[in-house]
């Protein structure tokens, strides 16, 4: 006799409320601001915020309503033009876009036809709507593009349209926690087979052994950051990848994106304000080449992505793998810096409520964190539903983010997540940790 299967009610409800909250954060990042602020190019690595708007609501048009819904194309004429893969985002300007309230009245009208689709849709075996998994997917691919315009909204230029409270302090035990901790050599299941709206890309769950390694008990802060550049390691070829040198060389960089100068001091811009570099955060804006540099400059390294999600995820007591460092509870205020509640990292040694069970903190939020490892394929993957998704990215051009950032919701992050990115980019919400091996002792 086989076991019941999740109640479909409580799927329906789940799916619903992960729609509804991405919609409402859409609402927002796109609401915020002027029609010429929506069609505007305010980066040539971005895409308008317009046309972001438009896409999300074309592949929920294409895998809800047409995929799931059985229902015909309302605006087969918009697939081309919102195929991310048809055109680059610098080029994306100059397509024929639908205009700002053109392109609201159609998400609208999408959504209200899927929400109809979402109360009569057969959660049953079949793969693409197995546990609702095309609507959390669909609910994941709008909230990654919700963290996108929030990298536009800190590209444009002009007063802050945003507000968001302040992030918690760090706790009064930070000061003392220890620099590092180990995690023993062993084997770990890395990745997931159970996870239902997991990814592609985090499948399917396999053993994997890791070597004993030191990683950060924190992640590297603005301060620890600062002593590098105080010390000329943007000046010094020896902490840089060769091809990272050549970036550094040739943009004549000298410090995270969004940093400069004042005096003897350090002012970074933020989502339309110049504030001082707070010392305590989490460095954010950095690229790999940058990260990577810096742990050299250290004498250690950047985690590995097995490294990094067995410190996140292995329970040493129970030897099983975790859905989150904390535990399998889904994150709460307690936990994690997560779904743009604040608009900055909180700073380091925040949330004792999230570390792991060696008692590693900030794994997930606050800022995504670079590993060493190139994006590929885990053991029996398989591309699914699309091999855009995933499979076209494998390879050595990209590199591996965990973790999440304050600008990531929950239904996109948890501790199998993977993230990738070009070496190279700085304008993403990303920092880094770093890491030893153990018989470097």
């Amino acid at each position: 006799m086989t076991a019941p299967g999740p109640d479909p009610d409580v799927l329906r409800r789940r799916a619903t409320d992960a729609l509804l909250r991405a919609r409402a954060r859409t609402g927002l990042l796109t609401g915020c601001v002027e029609d010429r602020d929506l069609t505007a190019q305010h980066s040539p690595l971005m895409s308008p915020l317009v046309w972001d708007l438009a896409h999300i609501g074309n592949q929920e048009e294409q895998w809800l309503l047409r995929a799931v819904g059985g229902h015909e194309a309302l605006r087969p004429e918009l697939d081309p033009l919102y195929d991310a893969f048809e055109h680059p985002r610098a080029a994306r300007p100059a397509l024929p876009l639908l205009p700002p309230a053109e392109a609201r009245s159609y998400v609208a009208d999408v959504r209200g036809r899927v929400l109809d689709v979402l109360e009569s849709a057969p959660f049953d075996g079949a793969p693409l709507t197995a546990s609702g998994f095309a609507f959390g997917m669909i609910a994941q691919h709008e909230q990654q593009h919700d963290e996108t315009m929030l990298i536009t909204h800190q590209l444009r230029r002009g007063p802050a349209a945003l507000t968001a409270p302040e992030p918690p302090p760090a706790e009064p035990d930070a000061a003392l926690l220890p620099p590092e901790v180990l995690v023993e050599g062993g084997p770990f299941t890395m990745g997931t087979s159970a996870e239902p709206w997991a990814l592609d890309n985090e499948r399917p769950a396999h053993h994997r052994f890791v070597p004993s390694f030191f990683i950060d008990t924190l992640p590297v802060s603005n301060a620890a950051y600062l002593r590098f550049i105080e010390d000329g390691g943007y000046r010094d070829a020896r902490w840089w990848h060769p091809e990272g040198w050549r970036h550094v060389r040739a943009h004549k960089l000298t410090a995270p994106l969004f940093w400069r100068r004042s005096g003897s001091g350090w002012l970074r811009r933020r989502f339309g304000a110049v504030e001082p570099v707070p010392p305590a955060e989490p460095v954010l804006h950095v690229s790999w080449y940058e990260a990577a540099a810096y742990a050299a400059w250290a004498g250690r390294r950047l985690p590995t992505e097995a490294e990094w999600e067995k410190a996140a995820r292995h329970d040493p007591g129970s030897g099983r793998s975790r859905r989150y460092p904390w535990g399998d509870a889904d994150p709460t205020p307690d936990h994690a810096n997560l779904g743009q509640r604040h608009l900055r990292p909180a700073p380091v040694g925040a949330y004792p409520a999230g570390a792991s069970p060696l008692g590693v903190r900030q794994l997930i939020g606050d800022a995504w964190e670079w590993t060493s490892s190139d994006f590929l394929p885990y053991p029996g993957f398989r591309a699914f539903p699309y091999r855009e998704y995933s499979e076209v990215f494998f390879g050595s051009a990209h590199k591996v983010l965990r973790g999440g950032s304050f600008a990531v919701d929950p239904v996109a992050c948890r501790g199998t997540f993977r993230n990738w990115d070009l070496p190279v980019r700085r304008q993403i919400f990303a920092g880094f940790r770093t890491a030893r091996d153990a018989e470097a002792v």
